[in-house]
């Protein structure tokens, strides 16, 4: 019985799994342009909303993230490099341009996008 519960669970995971990994990016063209964070969550299923009203600037290969929350205001990030690689958004931290944050696509079409950090957080889109 345990065995047949433990192929049940393994079969659920590489279900699972499969429908995370066919999205990709093919090209820094499939981020170009503004883009407005409206909420992340913590997980897929978390029900909890942190709302947010960041804009992406995606431009030639650097990144401008502004109007970013921060204690009762805002700030704006200077402009970052962004690259595609293996089928991930890479955009490089401020002041480290050999190190990444990494972006999962979920799912994306003309007016929105759904990238999943690489711990797990999910970051909702409409195009600006």
């Amino acid at each position: 019985m345990r065995i047949i519960k433990f192929a049940a669970l393994l079969s659920l995971m590489a279900i699972t799994g499969h429908a995370w990994a066919e999205a990709a990016f093919e090209s820094i063209q499939d981020v170009q342009g503004k883009w407005k964070l409206e909420y992340t969550k913590k997980s897929i299923d978390a029900k909890e909303k942190l709302q947010r009203e960041d804009t992406w600037a995606f431009n030639d290969g650097k990144v401008t993230i502004t109007n970013i929350p921060r204690e009762g205001s805002h700030y704006d990030q200077l402009p970052v490099k962004y690259v595609i690689e293996d089928g991930k958004l890479k955009i490089a931290l401020l002041g480290r341009s050999d190190r990444f944050d990494t972006f999962s696509l979920i799912e994306k079409d003309e007016k929105s996008m759904t990238l999943k950090g690489k711990y797990g957080d999910i970051y909702y889109f409409q195009k600006k």
